[in-house]
């Protein structure tokens, strides 16, 4: 009798050792964050897709990583390149991925095309997009443009700015030889072009580098200033947890402003996330675009209706955007505050 009883105690300690195990291993694998007990201190995963490539123009989100202010928010932060091959609007509306970085002007065309997508931040409120020349050319405005060949990176935010700017200097753009380019500054280096569309934090650094001297024509010189990297999420996400929303904003504003107070090393933080990158181009980068983050001082990230309302207008005015948008669905400004 005493051998038939023996193996049911055993039995018994064995079933409640595996079940413990078990609780152990379920909430070691949830790392996701999807339906985590509150407070058990595990972090939610939460992926950004960028505007572009990794570089210096992001350092703000690299910071907020490396600094542990996703972690405070109870984040775990996946930052991925974007790209014309990963277009950051279409990305976060497929539901694979949280947040987004892009031209506010691709909020507004989204939303006509049924994207249900929502701007959190501005993060350049005055855009870093410039056309440049190289001096010896003479070109320093919009009018000395007029007969001459240049580049034009065709539809996205640099087409857009080139219009709205040849259009408030009263210049019709037919009037201008036009070459669509890309990335390679091949063609104005070599003269095929006169001018070119770029980022004054990236391209014209690129150039001043290889030893040229360069003339810059500025929007902002023709009343155009359309907010560049912007932050955003889908509705549904907002909607459906406006507190992983507010953290995730708050903790990227505060990886921005570190960004700004430590520029150097913001831009060294961005060496592990990008291959080939040069420090001395990424800390040239990261000090360039410090102007254009707080212009005048004015709050980080917050955006204004006037500014909405400025692109939307030349969005209809250039035919971009055929219906107008409901301004106040576009953009949010609760989750800074």
């Amino acid at each position: 009798m005493r051998k038939t009883n023996r193996p049911t105690w055993l039995i018994l300690l064995l079933t409640l050792a595996l079940i413990a195990t078990g609780c152990g291993a379920t909430g070691k694998a949830n790392t996701s964050g999807e339906g985590a007990a509150e407070g058990s201190g595990e972090l939610k995963k939460v992926v950004l897709r960028l505007k572009w490539v990794h570089q210096a123009q992001f350092a703000g989100f690299y910071a907020a990583v490396e600094k542990g202010y996703y972690k405070d928010a109870g984040l775990d932060v996946e930052i991925r390149p974007g790209g014309s091959d990963f277009p950051s609007v279409q990305m976060v509306a497929s539901g694979s991925e949280h947040f987004g970085v892009t031209g506010a002007d691709q909020i507004l065309l989204g939303r006509e095309k049924g994207v249900p997508v929502t701007a959190l931040a501005t993060i350049y409120r005055e855009t870093p997009f410039v056309l440049f020349a190289l001096k010896e050319s003479g070109i320093e405005t919009m009018e000395d443009l007029v007969g001459q060949r240049i580049g034009v990176k065709l539809g996205g935010n640099e087409e857009l700015t080139y219009r709205a700017m040849a259009d408030s200097a009263g210049i019709d753009t037919k009037d201008i030889d036009e070459m669509p380019v890309k990335f390679d500054l091949s063609p104005l280096l070599s003269g095929q072009v006169k001018a070119w569309p770029g980022y004054v934090i990236n391209e014209v650094l690129a150039t001043e580098a290889q030893g040229h001297e360069v003339n810059i024509i500025k929007p902002q010189d023709y009343g155009i200033n359309f907010y560049a990297d912007t932050l955003f999420a889908k509705q549904e996400l907002i909607e459906k947890d406006p507190e992983l929303v507010r953290g995730f904003v708050q903790a990227s504003m505060k990886g921005w402003e570190y960004a700004i107070d430590h520029p150097e090393e913001a831009a060294e933080m961005g060496l592990k996330y990008g291959e080939n990158l040069k420090l001395d181009h990424e800390i040239n980068m990261m000090k360039a675009s410090i102007p254009l983050l707080q212009p005048d001082n004015r709050p980080l990230g917050k955006m204004d209706t006037a500014a909405w309302e400025t692109l939307q207008d030349n969005l209809m005015k250039l035919e971009f955007l055929k219906k107008e948008q409901d301004l106040s669905t576009i953009f949010t400004n609760e989750f800074l505050e």
